[in-house]
């Protein structure tokens, strides 16, 4: 019988050209869509949505490099070649690695859990779904989240 992690589900990624790949045998935490104007700007939509994996559950080929600081306490990586935005680390949420969920090929498969920031939503934008929207940072219930995954 083959280890534990080997017959698990794969999540996998890449970023637009392909020379990013990201890998997880574990499924997110938790997946959250993100209004803020930050997000918006970095993903490039209207909305951002992104899934949560734990650092030690993600694998990124090859590693990420130093990211770059926009915003102060936000950590965020980028593609070296095309660009694409691979992911986020935020200093409130130390232990989560946010990736956009349109990287990820299980996109179908990662329904969002939550708003974030949903006092920055764009008025003309309409997301039909009874999801909780969070006028600001949604910190308590991510953070929870990853107490959820854990157990703890």
């Amino acid at each position: 019988m083959p280890p534990d992690d080997v017959s698990k589900p794969r999540i996998t990624g890449r970023c637009y050209c392909g020379r990013v790949a990201i890998s997880s045998r574990v499924r997110p935490e938790t997946v959250a869509y993100c209004h803020c104007s930050d997000c918006r700007r970095w993903t490039g939509g209207p909305v951002a949505a992104f899934a949560a994996f734990d650092p030690r559950d993600l694998q990124v080929t090859p590693a990420f490099g130093a990211p770059f600081c926009a915003v102060p306490g936000v950590e965020r990586w980028t593609c070296p070649d095309c660009g694409s935005a691979l992911g986020a680390r935020f200093d409130y949420l130390p232990d989560q690695i946010y990736v956009p969920v349109g990287l990820i090929d299980q996109i179908a498969d990662l329904s969002p859990q939550t708003h974030s920031h949903f006092g920055e939503h764009i008025h003309w934008l309409h997301i039909d779904d009874t999801l909780p929207r969070e006028t600001a940072s949604a910190r308590a219930t991510l953070s929870g989240a990853k107490s959820a995954a854990t157990g703890n």
